[in-house]
């Protein structure tokens, strides 16, 4: 974490130009901390394999940060949650105006595939990297599930397509991470789809435990605004609190089973990320 926050803060946007808040917008969430989860979930599995890799392959730890915190700011805006708080800061567009916070999450959108293409790796996985970030991030990922969730506000949605929503909207980007750095690692293919279908049920056991936490936990705790989903088709809404715990509950100790399968060099690098996720259940036990 300490060498990807070192290379985050020395290779922040940098476009000098009359614009008197343009430059300050595009770093400002990026600063703004974070969980790092999607980046780390790839830096880890490349330290695991090849760590001789490792720095060539910042940049494209960095694009996913930048291509997440994106979709935040977006997100955020008044048009979707209209959100006030992000990462224990003021939204962007509240900092400053819609329109910047719009146009810096274009920039950070598109930026990160650039740092993907000219990231220090062969050609043919650079251009792979970029392959799985569109397909998962774009209008049959991740926006997709966004245009869902919007579009069906006060419009009860049935388990099954609450779990395709959260998989397109949250899941595939986590997904993908696992995947890429399986990618960058060399590893079968075999192992890379085993990682990214993991990654899949991971993101929705994330987001089954992140409706928990809004609607237990303050803005303050939380470090975003909460209780904000009561309009949207999160699990709480459909499953009730309790409810909501028992299918994190029992999707985690699936997970945990799978995780289990996983071989040790795998297992090690991962645990320490994924683990708070994975054994949460055992603490009602």
């Amino acid at each position: 974490m300490q060498r990807f926050e070192q290379y985050l803060s020395a290779n922040l946007p940098n476009v000098p130009s009359f614009h008197p808040l343009y430059e300050e917008a595009l770093g400002a969430m990026l600063l703004a901390g974070g969980k790092r989860f999607r980046p780390q979930l790839l830096l880890r599995i490349v330290e695991a394999y090849e760590p001789m890799l490792f720095d060539s392959a910042l940049p494209v730890a960095l694009a996913l940060e930048m291509f997440h915190t994106y979709s935040l700011i977006h997100d955020d805006l008044p048009a979707m949650d209209d959100a006030d708080l992000r990462r224990g800061h003021t939204t962007l567009h509240k900092r400053f105006d819609e329109v910047t916070a719009i146009l810096a999450g274009d920039a950070l959108n598109t930026d990160a595939f650039y740092l993907i293409a000219t990231a220090p790796l062969r050609e043919d996985i650079r251009i792979k990297l970029v392959e799985i970030l569109a397909k998962n991030g774009g209008g049959s990922g991740m926006v997709l599930g966004q245009a869902i969730d919007c579009h069906f506000e006060n419009k009860p949605l049935t388990l099954e397509q609450i779990k395709m929503l959260h998989t397109n909207k949250t899941a595939k980007l986590i997904a993908a991470s696992l995947m890429m750095g399986a990618v960058i690692a060399a590893l079968p293919r075999e192992s890379q789809q085993a990682l990214y279908d993991f990654g899949l049920d991971l993101g929705l056991l994330f987001q089954i435990q992140d409706d928990i936490i809004d609607e237990t936990q303050s803005e303050e705790e939380a470090g975003k605004t909460t209780g904000n989903d009561g309009e949207k088709n999160s699990f709480v809404t459909l499953l009730g609190l309790e409810g909501s715990m028992e299918e994190a509950e029992s999707l985690a100790a699936a997970l945990e089973a799978r995780f289990a399968t996983f071989e040790p060099k795998l297992q090690e690098a991962l645990e320490p990320l994924i683990g708070t996720y994975l054994y949460r259940h055992r603490e009602g036990a």
